[in-house]
């Protein structure tokens, strides 16, 4: 969860780097907040933690990949106070930022790894000099998809702002509606994600794609990958993950006579020639094989930073070089510094946030833009991965939904099967108010009127939600509801009534003919 909050400080504190490094805060110790200190002060607070780093070794739990090993830092978080809570993250956080350790496992900063980014950023560059007929493609499934979308929407937000040509675009599988839930069957198709990215990319010329999948292993962007091998007079693939390629997936997968292994494997026999991979070790996840903590970190860092030293150099006239790069990546590591510099507070957040859930209430997040689709992103992602209930973490963007700016529109509509988001509010108002007509006064009510007199209602959404999936007067709504309390068992037994009172007569008429 706070692997996410550093990249959601991320956007806005890059651009104040020199004033932000004025005010970083220390721990309490009064030493400067940094990562090593960081790891220090866990492996001190938990002693029987005695090596950091011991997660490196070939004989720790050998038979998972990086990302799917447990983290010795945090084997025992669940038995943590809010404060140790933190400070384990931290020390965790920490580790993307390690420099190398002689092991087998290339960093984040390792030689190699930037020799690759600074190939992409190159270009990505040339790309940004002559936009014309050409493609850059961010795709993943899960929250490498939905990073992939944000990724994505910043840059080309950022060249609308320079009035330049987008060039831009993201897949995320299963659509749009996996920006906000799961769809993990499309995750597994390497043919669907073939086919979504040939329709995405028809006429154009040149396309560098960007395939994420933390643990390498992920089919759909496997299939993707191996299209753009097929094709290489237009698809230059760039591979984004988190573990070796010695530890890729290697299970056949569905429908599909390749293993994402053997894709990789040929990408590496062109590593260099239009094919690369990025692939540096940031160590096991705080909560064992949650990708999205310090993999979805590590990805933003990686990725925003190739863009934004492309986009330096394209608009500045000059060339991208390693030391931009290294700039940019630098700027992420003091974001982190700041963002845990501010433990104590983070730690109160976190008991209020349990506190609430242990009392029946929720978490919610409300912002704007970027953030506010992190936090949507954050909301969203709480139901696969911690079996949260969809009341319990709730995410919401000034705007509403029609302001993600996501390819397929307003998902507001989409959730709902097609109902229009007029047809939403007024079915939310008539909930609220309790009447089957909406006279004027009520529609122009201000959101503070509506707030307080749902707040002395019952049921609100669930009486809105089976008049729009149903069809229905609220008074059904409410008779439907009183029967079956759950909104979905309400709407089957509906629809199954309703199949039946229409069968009927056609049985009737058949028997008489």
């Amino acid at each position: 969860m706070f692997s996410v909050a550093v990249c959601v400080r991320a956007e806005r504190e890059r651009e104040q780097e020199r004033q932000t490094d004025r005010h970083l805060k220390h721990w309490p110790n009064s030493s400067s907040f940094d990562p090593q200190h960081s790891l220090t002060m866990a492996k001190r607070d938990f002693s029987e933690t005695s090596d950091t780093c011991s997660w490196e070794s070939p004989d720790y739990e050998p038979w998972f990949p990086v990302s799917e090993k447990s983290n010795p830092l945090t084997r025992d978080i669940d038995k943590a106070s809010p404060n140790h809570i933190v400070r384990l993250l931290a020390a965790c956080d920490a580790q993307m930022f390690q420099t190398d350790t002689g092991t087998i496992y290339q960093r984040l900063f390792s030689d190699s790894v930037v020799r690759t980014m600074l190939e992409v950023a190159r270009t990505v560059e040339q790309i940004l000099r002559d936009p014309e007929d050409s493609l850059i493609v961010l795709s993943g499934c899960g929250t490498s998809g939905r990073l992939a979308f944000l990724i994505a929407s910043r840059f080309n937000r950022s060249l609308r702002d320079r009035q330049q040509k987008t060039v831009y675009s993201y897949i995320i599988a299963g659509g749009d509606r996996a920006l906000l839930t799961s769809q993990e069957a499309s995750e597994d198709d390497p043919k669907l994600g073939m086919l979504t990215l040939e329709k995405l990319c028809e006429g154009k010329r040149h396309v560098l794609f960007i395939g994420i999948s933390c643990g390498l292993s992920a089919p759909f962007v496997a299939g993707q990958l191996d299209f753009c091998l097929k094709h290489p007079d237009i698809y230059t693939p760039v591979l984004v993950g988190f573990n070796p390629v010695t530890q890729a997936r290697e299970e056949t997968m569905p429908g599909y006579s390749l293993t994402f292994r053997e894709v990789v494997q040929r990408m590496e026999e062109r590593r260099g020639q239009r094919a690369s991979i990025i692939n540096p070790a940031v160590g096991p996840e705080a909560i064992s094989g949650s990708s999205r903590m310090k993999g979805g970190s590590a990805t933003k860092i990686l990725l925003e930073s190739i863009l934004a030293a492309a986009h330096t150099a394209a608009f500045t006239n000059t060339h991208v070089t390693r030391r931009v790069l290294l700039d940019m990546m630098r700027g992420y590591e003091r974001v982190y510094s700041v963002t845990y510099s501010h433990s104590d507070q983070i730690a109160t957040l976190l008991q209020t946030a349990g506190l609430s859930l242990q009392c029946g209430g929720r978490v919610c997040y409300l912002s704007w833009g970027s953030l506010g689709l992190v936090g949507l992103i954050d909301a969203s992602e709480c139901i696969p991965t911690f079996g949260a209930d969809y009341e319990d973490i709730r995410g919401f963007i000034s705007g509403g939904y029609q302001d993600m700016d996501n390819i397929e529109g307003d998902l507001t509509s989409l959730k709902l099967s097609g109902v229009s988001l007029t047809q939403c509010e007024e079915a939310l108002l008539k909930a609220i108010y309790n009447v089957e007509q909406l006279p004027e006064d009520i529609t122009s009510a201000g959101v503070t009127t509506h707030t307080l007199t749902a707040s002395r209602r019952n049921r609100v959404v669930p009486l809105a939600l089976v008049c729009l999936l149903i069809g229905c007067s609220l008074s059904e709504a409410e008779s439907r509801l009183e029967s079956h309390p759950v909104v979905r068992d309400a709407v089957e037994a509906c629809l199954t009534s309703s199949q039946h009172l229409t069968s009927s007569p056609g049985d009737q008429t058949s028997t008489k003919q």
